[in-house]
């Protein structure tokens, strides 16, 4: 572990001189990238820093302890030789974790969708308390959110919405939402106060960059058509509303959040380069298959990954086997435990592994 360490603060230290240099920031692109891994390793020197640190007080205090002959200098020495090792040992745990290969995808943006499932209306409208969940949770965050598809019920639920978020490390913490949010509430429709358990497809795919997905015009379909909705002067006047469909794997992509037809079908083509990038890399790499059906991080839109009891104000997360009694709070937003949890289980996981 220390020559990997010492390989990293040695690529550290030549990026800090490289960045200092006046003539390196005339390659905007390159400075950026060298930015980003200096960033990106400046906690792991931070922590190597601190247990190189534990380590000469351990050797000092040893010293001490084999040579000393002053009694209450050798039980000071004691008492930091002891300390310095629990220091040791957790630095070590935290250095491990530091030291896994990182997800490719952490830092990019995400294309989140989410769908009801079984339940009817009441699906439909706890898919729109997630998303109003998901969205109070990046207004925390500060990232930017920017709506793609919204197929909204008349009583206010969600069928398909599908948005994009947008700014730092987004995927790193997004990526463990996907698969199947269960509910169980009294809906308001309920005459009889019966609990109803209904469920909710969450997707959430990495944004896709130009240079990752190659897509040929040839295989593809786009048809215009004038957008639905609740009313208004632009609603079914002009044909801005955008469908692509992909003809080698059959997938449909439509976008009306937009006036402007080119709009549409800039933020369509996004969604079916994010779509189209997870599929095939799922196909190509079996290994990351593998991940997206584990049971933390999962992809597999057929596994239940958590449940919301409304009468018991609970959420469980089936993964790591986590409940939180503070719904209220979590349906405003309050989700950044829950998600930290998810993160820890995950590098754990990884750990076991790599051992």
């Amino acid at each position: 572990m220390i020559n990997k360490l010492e390989e990293i603060k040695n690529k550290y230290d030549k990026l800090t001189e490289a960045l200092a240099d006046p003539n390196f920031i005339s390659n905007m692109e390159e400075w950026k990238n060298a930015a980003k891994e200096h960033s990106r390793l400046e906690p792991i020197i931070d922590k190597y820093t601190e247990y190189a640190k534990s380590l000469a007080a351990k050797d000092e205090a040893y010293e001490i302890l084999m040579h000393g002959n002053d009694v209450e200098l050798k039980e000071l020495a004691q008492m930091q030789y002891d300390e310095a090792l629990a220091l040791i040992e957790a630095q070590e745990e935290e250095l491990k974790i530091m030291l896994l290969p990182p997800d490719k995808n952490d830092d990019k943006n995400v294309i989140m969708e989410i769908r009801a499932g079984a339940g009817g209306e009441e699906a439909g409208l706890f898919g729109a308390e997630l998303m109003r969940m998901y969205k109070m949770y990046a207004a925390i965050q500060r990232w930017k959110v920017e709506d793609i598809t919204m197929n909204i019920t008349e009583k206010g639920g969600v069928k398909e919405a599908v948005f994009s978020l947008s700014g730092d490390s987004v995927y790193s913490k997004m990526k463990f939402e996907s698969g199947v949010h269960r509910v169980q509430r009294v809906p308001d429709t309920e005459t009889q106060g019966r609990v109803h358990t209904s469920t909710v497809t969450v997707a959430v795919l990495p944004e896709a960059e130009d240079i990752v997905v190659e897509i040929n015009e040839k295989d593809l379909k786009v048809d215009t058509y004038r957008s639905g909705g609740a009313g208004g002067q632009h609603v079914n006047k002009t044909e801005s509303a955008i469908r692509i469909t992909h003809f080698p794997t059959g997938m449909v992509v439509t976008c009306e959040d937009e006036r402007s037809q080119i709009k549409n079908r800039e933020k369509a083509m996004k969604v079916l380069k994010s779509r189209l990038y997870d599929f095939y890399q799922t196909q190509a790499d079996e290994d990351y298959a593998m991940t997206r059906r584990g049971q933390v991080g999962t992809g597999d839109r057929s596994e239940r990954i958590r449940t919301y009891n409304f009468p018991q104000g609970r959420i469980t997360d089936h993964r790591i086997g986590l409940t939180v009694y503070d719904l209220e709070n979590f349906m405003n937003g309050a989700i950044d435990n829950m998600v930290e949890q998810l993160r820890l289980a995950d590098q754990t996981r990884k750990l076991q592994q790599s051992q």
